[in-house]
């Protein structure tokens, strides 16, 4: 069985490459490049994702500290927790689907150790 990443799309001579990073040496085909691209992309989003939960759960946290027996200012605040974690629950589940979707397909779309790279470099 022929996988996906088999199939070479890039242009005869190969493409030049962005930047000096990760992509700027780009001798693969053109879904590796591509699958480069969307897991940084994953990893940077993810870390957003779950600095925002961070940001929410606290504020959130603080809210209800703060809210001195109202009820509306503690319904406020358990509403904002609540919608942290399902933020943090749909991160979740969407990192395990772009997981699925590229062993389904043999793209590894998940490559940590390539993102930690980049910001280590």
């Amino acid at each position: 069985m022929k996988l996906l990443t088999d199939i070479s799309i890039a242009p005869q001579g190969g493409f030049k490459g962005l930047g000096t990073g990760v992509l700027s040496n780009v001798n693969d085909s053109g879904v590796s490049t591509f699958s480069k691209i969307i897991s940084m992309a994953i990893g940077v989003l993810t870390l957003v994702g779950i600095i925002w939960f961070l940001f929410t759960l606290i504020s959130g946290a603080i809210a209800i500290i703060g809210s001195g027996g109202d009820k509306q200012a503690l319904e406020s605040a358990k509403k904002k927790i609540t919608t942290g974690v399902i933020g943090l629950v749909i991160i979740l589940i969407a990192t395990f689907l772009f997981d699925l979707i590229g062993t389904i397909f043999g793209i590894d779309f998940l490559d940590i150790n390539l993102l930690f790279g980049q910001i280590t470099n």
